[in-house]
């Protein structure tokens, strides 16, 4: 096979050796006379050796040579049919879709502003709300006899800026971002996600700002990790592979992930596409009765779908279902590993189904019965804002995350390999990535995203989260066609 990539240096390199230990992927070696060798085929451009070369001497660029143009078979594609030729296997990938003719939709809106017959304001000296509220809205406004009002607020989630962080289970992750995650979402007081791998008992004492998934495998699930929870998601699917279950192999199944899976060492785990006890709403009713019940109807149940061609009836239905929140997972969601074809190929942009879904929700007069979180590609500031103005009450993020942690977006997660010890297990990698440092890098990113909302919403001329919810009237399209304009329910700039 063709090498992807070419590793390159230049004369300034004393070979001191340190990229062939900082190299997981076995792409550097070190040959007897203190020189090196160089596997491009190994190559998977994750930058480590690049990031911590002292002498600068390392870079890498893609491979030069080419396959002959063809204007229908791409270098991509015939690059994976001999991969699949050479394996005979499906073709495996992480991180978000890589589909180029999709479009962001997210690029393709502005932002109004307000100027002088809507004053603008100043975030830095006036007061500005990014608090958010995730759970059912009482309907009506109760006093008792001294004319107080009673506290008839079901469960609930308070953030106080409206980013969350994403599922990304044990296992596909190492503890060490678990820990990042867990310590930053307590000092932004927001929450993290724990994904389908259930939780390692030493983060149980950030159970406040823990969210909990049950998945299909029910993997790590029971009375005590359900009620370790300030709330808790039923997974039924996700952006990266809709309609496909989850899958983390054996080699990944060992010390405390496979105790806190409850699956033995060694052996596979894996989360079927459909839940077995799931075959209607009236079949998820029951299962958010059931989670509930067993938590004594304190905690406000959360249920994930991945954003489909008909997301709109599924998430009315998911409003009647008894669920508290719905969290949908847009096309360009990333994972630890996917089939490619599906990643690349199924789903909508989350931009189209927030807006079909709030929309709908609104005619059927059943919106506030239910928050919607947004999720899959969501990138900065900008993107929080346009989301929530298309419908979202929150976001939640996971690529952004990782990268903030270090990772480069390299796409080889699946491998276990990962050189900035975020997908591995294995433990002189997981080691690389210090919790700590990790959880301050976290609180910086989301910290600085939250001023930028600010600022976004203080030009517009609001000072609420709330006020920002659904204000479809502070979007407009650019490059848009009329279908796209109402689906989205904006506006084309100049309007």
């Amino acid at each position: 096979m063709m090498a992807r990539y070419r590793i390159r240096r230049d004369s300034c390199c004393i070979a001191c050796m340190r990229c062939v230990k900082e190299c997981s992927f076995g792409a550097i070696s070190e040959k007897e006379g203190k020189d090196l060798v160089f596997h491009h085929d190994k190559c998977v451009d994750c930058q480590r050796c690049v990031s911590l070369c002292p002498q600068g001497a390392l870079y890498i660029t893609e491979e030069e040579n080419r396959f002959r143009h063809n204007s229908v078979f791409r270098k991509d594609d015939l690059k994976e049919i001999l991969l699949q030729a050479e394996t005979g296997g499906v073709l495996l990938s992480s991180m978000g879709a890589s589909g180029k003719n999709v479009p962001i939709y997210f690029d393709k809106m502005l932002l109004n502003a307000s100027q002088v017959t809507n004053p603008s304001i100043d975030p830095l000296r006036e007061p500005m709300e990014t608090a958010t509220f995730l759970g059912e809205r009482p309907s009506t406004v109760e006093r008792d006899e001294n004319g107080k009002l009673r506290d008839n607020l079901p469960p609930h989630l308070e953030l106080s800026t409206p980013i969350m962080f994403s599922a990304m289970s044990y296992g596909a992750i190492s503890l060490n971002v678990h820990k990042a995650l867990s310590i930053a979402a307590e000092e932004l007081h927001t929450y993290w996600n724990t994904g389908e791998g259930g939780l390692h008992e030493s983060l149980y004492r950030y159970k406040d700002n823990t969210i909990v998934q049950v998945a299909s495998g029910r993997f790590g699930v029971h009375q005590r990790y359900l009620n370790t929870a300030a709330a808790i998601e039923i997974k039924i699917g996700q952006g990266a592979k809709p309609g496909i279950g989850g899958h983390l192999t054996g080699a990944k199944i060992v010390g405390d992930v496979s105790r806190t899976r409850m699956v033995p060492e060694g052996l596979d785990a894996i989360s079927p596409a459909p839940h077995h006890d799931i075959y209607s709403i009236e079949d998820l009713a029951q299962l958010v009765m059931s989670i509930k019940e067993v938590t004594e109807y304190k905690k406000p149940v959360i249920v994930k779908v991945a954003a489909v061609h008909n997301i709109a009836p599924i998430a009315s239905g998911i409003a009647r279902s008894g669920a508290d929140i719905i969290s949908i997972d847009g096309y360009r969601g990333g994972t630890g590993a996917a089939p490619k074809r599906i990643r690349d190929n199924v789903g909508l942009p989350i931009e189209l189904a927030i807006a079909s879904v709030d929309q709908r929700l609104r005619e059927e007069k059943i919106r506030d019965r239910i928050s919607i979180i947004a999720s899959g590609g969501i990138r900065n500031s900008a993107d929080v804002v346009k989301a929530i103005a298309l419908g979202a009450d929150a976001v939640s993020i996971g690529t952004a995350a990782l990268c903030a942690l270090g990772c480069h977006i390299c796409a080889s997660c699946h491998s276990g390999k990962c050189a900035w010890g975020i997908a591995t297990q294995d433990e002189s990698l997981r080691k690389r990535l210090d919790p700590e440092k990790g959880a301050e890098r976290l609180v910086n990113l989301v910290q600085a995203w939250t001023q930028e909302i600010k600022e976004f919403m203080g030009g517009m001329g609001i000072n609420s989260i709330e006020a920002l919810r659904g204000n479809r009237l502070a979007l407009r399209g650019v490059d848009l066609n009329q279908k796209e304009l109402k689906i989205l329910g904006i506006g084309y700039a100049g309007e």
